[in-house]
């Protein structure tokens, strides 16, 4: 990639103006795709936001209905030791699926980073490609078409 130095441009003569438009509709694509991906993600995360509130508290109710089970149960008893332990093991597998949730919102906002890192570096180069043909059509002394 170029730099906004006008002695390392790219494109710096009138026959570089065809390569130079060509480049900049592609990068001009690009923002607009990354825009397109970058708005989506952002409409998703409320989304699994509230999905992984939802299974944190429904891993919450199944932890608390272990303990009660765990302590209404009898000394001896192998029905209330076998419900007590059954509700153990749902209180383990709400904990995983909360854990998974928060992932998908953690993976998500990492997504959106890379997104809105990528989108940043696509506008820096349509901007330098913005200022070579600004320098390209000064050197011809005429105005180019966008």
């Amino acid at each position: 990639m170029g730099t906004n130095c006008a002695s390392s441009q790219k494109y710096k003569t009138a026959a570089d103006t065809l390569k130079l438009n060509k480049e900049y509709a592609d990068v001009n694509k690009d923002v607009a795709d990354l825009n397109a991906k970058l708005i989506e993600a952002q409409n998703e995360l409320p989304k699994l936001q509230s999905k992984a509130v939802s299974e944190s508290a429904q891993a919450q109710d199944a932890t608390n209905e272990s303990s009660r089970q765990a302590m209404k149960s009898d000394p001896g008893d192998l029905g209330d030791a076998k419900k007590a332990k059954k509700k153990a093991n749902k209180a383990v597998d709400e904990a995983k699926d909360a854990e998974k949730a928060q992932n998908r919102v953690n993976d998500q906002n990492k997504k959106i980073e890379k997104l809105q890192s990528q989108l940043e570096k696509k506008q820096k180069r349509l901007q330098e490609l913005e200022t070579m043909r600004t320098n390209i059509a000064g050197s011809m002394g005429q105005t180019l078409q966008q």
